[in-house]
């Protein structure tokens, strides 16, 4: 199972040939609601436009499922992660590692500090 993380997404709902592997791959696909929340940040700021649609729409999106673990149990996993100071990879970091899953990510500072289990670069 592999969770996506923002720019992973983005990338996927922009059809960019970066994850194009990924997506034919067939391996099941999740998102976190902290992906929409930061989509909706970088919307409103101005930095970003989804192809089609808003960050509803996009949650709904046949290529994924969006995963919602319990936010106490994933409040508390970020705790451990003190070596970001990006509450939104903190909780996608926490999303990964509480469901066992691999985070898709070019995030270099992720990719420094997750094993290779836990991990996906794009």
């Amino acid at each position: 199972m592999i969770l996506l993380d923002t720019n992973a997404l983005i990338w996927v709902e922009q059809g960019r040939g970066r994850v194009r592997s990924l997506v034919r791959s067939h391996r099941r696909l999740y998102v976190s609601p902290a992906n929409l929340l930061e989509l909706q940040f970088l919307i409103e700021a101005g930095r970003i436009r989804l192809r089609r649609g808003n960050v509803s729409e996009l949650a709904e999106d046949e290529r994924w499922t969006l995963d919602d673990p319990p936010a106490a149990s994933r409040f508390a996993a970020t705790l451990d992660l003190g070596w970001t100071r990006d509450p939104f990879d903190r909780l996608l970091v926490a999303h990964a590692l509480l469901r066992g899953w691999r985070l898709a990510t070019c995030d270099t500072v992720l990719l420094d500090r997750l094993r290779d289990a836990e991990r996906l670069e794009v």
